[in-house]
């Protein structure tokens, strides 16, 4: 089930706002498509539908899975959405499909809490590879304890949106029992008064443990990259399938 943020309409409207207009955590992922030659991409946990219909504008085949509806309802209004697929559900969704690039950006790769459901993920990304294909995904470095930052102080935005007006957003670092950490994004809309919040539980994994669970899925570490836009701070694994 997806969190508040995503699934709530009246965040889903809001969510882009906040973020960099200029996203530039995406311009990696549209420079390895093309380093990759991939013609054919799934973006899994696709959101609001950024890199989706970026990729798609130029010229990929691309499929967007997310189990938040209201997400995807942004989604279809970006430029360029009519070229994508958009799947609403999980992984699961991606029996029977077939990409040379599979994508999880931002926080996706570090929802799935446990143990089984990651392991679970991997293996449907898998199967969907090409014989070629690539996983793409980005995780917090556990060492940097970004949790820390987490805060009201840190993380206050206050923004004006056209036809919902002004609205106040921060975090709230919830519990760290690691290597699960929980934290609360805070939205106050001026306009009418209503206060919503929206949970949010990331896993923090180790390299080696990302490394050896890609092995248990059948997948190897084909390289590790630095985060463009949160040097040393994170990591870009790209794997592929160990049969290829």
């Amino acid at each position: 089930m997806a969190d508040q943020i995503f699934e709530e309409p009246r965040l889903a409207d809001v969510y882009d706002l906040f973020d960099s207009p200029v996203r530039p955590d995406l311009d990696p992922y549209i420079a390895m498509a093309k380093e990759f030659g991939a013609q054919s991409v799934i973006d899994i946990g696709c959101g609001t539908g950024n890199l989706a219909s970026r990729l798609a504008a130029l010229g990929k085949d691309v499929i967007g899975i997310d189990p938040a509806l209201a997400s995807l309802n942004v989604a279809n209004r970006k430029p360029y959405a009519k070229r994508v697929k958009w799947v609403h559900g999980t992984t699961a969704m991606l029996s029977g499909l077939n990409a040379d690039l599979i994508t999880m950006t931002g926080n996706v790769a570090q929802v799935f809490v446990s143990d089984e459901e990651w392991i679970s993920n991997l293996h449907a990304c898998r199967a969907a590879l090409q014989p070629s294909g690539r996983l793409v995904f980005e995780v917090r470095d556990p060492a940097m304890e970004a949790w820390k930052n987490w805060n009201r102080e840190q993380t206050y935005q206050m923004i004006d949106a056209p036809h919902i007006g002004r609205v106040e957003s921060w975090t709230d670092l919830i519990d760290v029992q690691l290597p699960l950490v929980t934290f609360r994004h805070t939205f106050v809309f001026h306009k009418d008064g209503a206060i919503l919040t929206s949970d949010s539980t990331l896993r923090f994994r180790s390299k080696s443990e990302i490394v050896d669970s890609l092995a248990t899925a059948g997948l190897i570490v084909e390289e590790i990259r630095d985060a463009p836009d949160r040097p040393g701070l994170e990591f870009v694994f790209i794997a592929r399938s160990a049969q290829t």
